[in-house]
């Protein structure tokens, strides 16, 4: 959360802790009851602790079963939510499609978690899969399929001793544009407020509280075009939602929000913490009683003790990760220094990693120039040895390298309309083999591999299919005269190139301005 918001938002939260609770929503059982709500958010692959001993499913099922015991001694009720994206980000994983994720989810308890973006980088027939797996409802009320049906059950009531609680789950309508769209095809995103202004009376009447379960993101849409609409604009635009849990945008709220007399939530990334906010019911009133980030075994939290891992989830997990170890530990190559991928560096210039992607899929390919969203490089690349677990950590969601023929005029427009995707977004391209100058919305002073680019002649662009069919807001080319999808796996092209080309020097790569956005 921005810093002056959250200072314009203490004195209010403060005076209403002092005056006992903040008043939210109606409810209705006879007599008080304590609700205690654990949430957590972009998962993104991270059931094992990282190298530093953060995180991890082992330690959070510690924290999960502190606060549940402490609840059932006060006689509170507790659920588990997830706001969606388990999938992507760690190999060990993502080469087993998150089974280990969700089996450690099913041994914690979870209750429900929303459908994310990222639950389609896999075809539809692998996130059933994942689906039947999972001992907890996958919740999305505005995503429908072709036939007008949803897609996946839009709530859950739960109904806990003299409590109903109602859940639903709502999904970023980005997902249409920045969704593997070879794997949405036929999908409806349809507007989150829209549908929740639908079914929020409906929940109201049946219900005591009313949880929105979101992969909204916090803030508005960084996406042109697109609706703009994040937990605050939900909060703000649908009356009657007492708590909004939300993911997507790997916001970390220290303490819950209130926004329109509505509680916003949000607890990072990773697992890092594990979120928790309290609610009182009584009478007709749902009052917020506190809450808080609980720290999973972070590193710099000197303030708390480590957490212990819990033996039977690490049980549990610990084959999934000694079989993806065995397979991922191969060296491949080496790094002479650091390849660095920072979230906001990467989706605002020209890095060297960015470059070095690009020519791993020209040189495949032959193609005289290559294009990559900024997005689909997810880590860096450390000085020393680079193993096949790190090149998959930098390329983890599979796409396919392919080829599209254009004149030079087409090229021309083409790195326009590219060029013209915001900074910051995950659509921001990485350029290899082109050079030109982006001004006032104009391209100008093209060259390809160094030489003016002549109108009338033909060249070839490499891309990823992500790219070639529209995803992150780039023109299609998948449907031109003239495609081709080589079916080689970028990773896999990734991992050739570093081979090859071992030791890669950073400066090599570095950025030489030929690309110039003004």
């Amino acid at each position: 959360m921005r810093f002056h918001k959250l200072l314009r938002l203490i004195p209010a939260l403060a005076v209403l802790l002092l005056c006992g609770c903040a008043v939210l929503q109606h409810g209705g059982p006879a007599a008080p009851q304590t609700l205690t709500i654990l949430h957590t958010n972009d998962h993104h692959g991270r059931f094992w602790k990282s190298s530093k001993g953060e995180y991890g499913l082992a330690a959070r099922k510690t924290v999960v079963d502190r606060v549940r015991a402490e609840a059932a001694a006060r006689g509170g009720h507790v659920l588990l939510l997830d706001a969606g994206d388990v999938n992507t980000g760690v190999p060990e994983s993502d080469m087993l499609t998150a089974e280990p994720d969700i089996r450690g989810m099913n041994a914690m308890g979870y209750d429900a978690m929303a459908v994310g973006n990222h639950e389609f980088d896999n075809p539809l027939s692998v996130l059933r899969r994942q689906q039947g797996w999972m001992d907890f409802p996958l919740l999305a009320a505005n995503i429908y399929d072709s036939s007008g049906q949803r897609l996946f059950p839009a709530y859950r009531l739960f109904r806990l001793r003299g409590l109903t609680v109602a859940v639903f789950g709502l999904t970023t309508e980005a997902t249409a544009v920045v969704g593997n769209p070879e794997h949405i095809k036929g999908l409806t995103f349809r507007p989150a407020v829209d549908e929740a202004r639908e079914l929020v009376p409906q929940l109201r009447g049946q219900a005591d509280v009313v949880v929105a379960l979101t992969h909204l993101g916090y803030e508005q849409s960084e996406l042109p075009g697109m609706p703009q609409t994040g937990s605050e604009i939900l909060a703000r635009s649908v009356p009657g939602i007492d708590l909004i849990v939300d993911g997507h945008s790997h916001t970390r709220l220290d303490a819950p929000v209130l926004e329109n007399g509505t509680v916003i939530v949000q607890a990072g990334e990773y697992g890092k913490f594990v979120g928790r906010v309290d609610l009182l019911v009584d009478g007709d009133r749902v009052r917020l009683a506190g809450g808080s980030l609980l720290p999973v075994n972070l590193t710099g939290d000197s303030s708390r003790q480590p957490v212990p891992e819990d033996p039977e989830m690490l049980a549990l997990l610990a084959p999934f990760q000694e079989k993806g170890q065995d397979a991922l530990g191969t060296v491949i190559g080496h790094a002479a220094g650091d390849f660095a991928a920072d979230r906001a560096v990467m989706r605002s210039t020209q890095t060297a990693l960015g470059y070095l992607a690009c020519l791993a899929i020209m040189e495949k390919t032959g193609a005289d120039a290559a294009v990559m969203n900024s997005g689909g490089i997810r880590a860096g690349l450390a000085a020393g040895p680079i193993a096949y677990k790190d090149v998959l950590t930098v390329k983890p969601f599979g796409n396919t390298v392919c080829t599209v023929d254009m004149t030079g005029a087409e090229l021309a427009e083409y790195l326009r309309l590219t060029a013209s995707l915001p900074p910051g977004s995950g659509g921001f391209a990485q350029y290899a083999g082109v050079g030109f100058t982006l001004r006032g919305g104009v391209v100008s002073e093209v060259t390809v591999n160094g030489r003016p680019l002549e109108a009338e002649r033909v060249f070839t662009v490499a891309l990823e299919s992500y790219l070639a069919a529209g995803g992150d807001g780039y023109p299609r080319v998948d449907n031109r005269q003239g495609f081709v999808n080589t079916g080689f796996v970028d990773a896999d092209v990734l991992r050739e190139f570093i081979t090859r080309h071992s030791p890669l020097v950073p400066a090599a790569y570095a950025p030489t301005g030929a690309v110039r956005r003004e």
